[in-house]
């Protein structure tokens, strides 16, 4: 079955037999918007994608789950993160309601980023309804068809596993600020310490990457933001955990293509996807 293209969402519903998983890759887009008005240059802007991550998860419809990916940039907006999480510094007028910037927009990181490497994203101050406008058309949208996919699991099956789907640079704990107290895993899984998913899950998706060679961590450096914040709950059987995947495994960071690991990186993933769904499937049948 084809996607469903929205104007800033793609969805992509299960093939045969559904299961409720829902995967999504809100950070993957790659269409910039004709009024995004950004100084840096496109390529140095590209570093905020997660470039290719919804391809790399491409075969989740064929084991029974909904995938969903954003199709504009994080960089023009970030769905992975809440509503008062803006810097009011970007603004050339204050905001209309309150807001809590955290630390990820205190490093110019927040709903809309203000920086990338330190560098300044814009030459000027952002609009209120400029950012409003972002929020209605891309925003909004991603996590209306994010909710009605978790919700439709949660209807039908009484439960939901979520993963949410990323990738990271290499030089991760340099763009956080902190010093890194070991190599950079080639996977990181978060669940936010343990608040979000069952252990069991997690240490299943674990064990099956290190089973591929793969080095893994969790909750280090990333431990999952706004999306499996607020759609984990395990003891009501939804279980959300974020992945990411270090980019130099699939990609050049520098140029954006696809690396000659890229195909193993898939099938891996392709064999824990089916890994998944055996899972899914034996607890709802338990």
């Amino acid at each position: 079955m084809t996607p469903s293209l929205h104007a800033a969402v793609a969805v992509t519903p299960p093939r045969g037999k559904p299961l409720p998983i829902v995967c999504d890759s809100p950070h993957s887009g790659t269409e910039y918007p004709a009024d995004f008005r950004h100084a840096l240059p496109r390529l140095l802007l590209r570093q905020g994608e997660d470039t290719h991550v919804a391809e790399l998860w491409a075969g989740a419809p064929a084991h029974g789950a909904t995938l969903i990916a954003a199709r504009f940039p994080r960089t023009y907006i970030d769905p992975n993160r809440s509503l008062s999480d803006l810097d009011p510094e970007l603004l050339d007028t204050p905001w209309p309601t309150p807001l809590n910037p955290g630390e990820k927009s205190h490093l110019g990181l927040g709903l809309v980023w203000r920086t990338l490497d330190r560098q300044p994203i814009y030459d000027r101050r952002l609009g209120v309804e400029e950012v409003q406008r972002r929020i209605e058309h891309c925003w909004k949208p991603y996590h209306e068809q994010l909710q009605l996919a978790i919700d439709a699991s949660v209807e039908t099956f009484g439960r939901v596993w979520h993963l949410n789907l990323h990738s990271m640079p290499n030089n991760a704990y340099e763009r956080l600020g902190r010093l890194p107290p070991a190599p950079l895993a080639d996977f990181v899984l978060g669940d936010r310490d343990g608040t979000t998913c069952d252990p069991a899950f997690v240490a299943l998706v674990a064990g099956t990457l290190r089973g591929f060679g793969y080095s893994v961590a969790v909750n280090e450096p990333y431990k999952g933001v706004e999306l499996i914040a607020r759609i984990g709950r395990p003891a009501q059987g939804r279980h959300s955990l974020q992945i990411e995947i270090r980019r130099p495994l699939y990609m050049d960071e520098a140029t954006r293509e696809p690396n000659a690991g890229f195909m193993s990186v898939q099938a891996h993933l392709d064999q824990l996807l089916a890994v998944i769904a055996d899972h899914v499937g034996c607890t709802l049948g338990a």
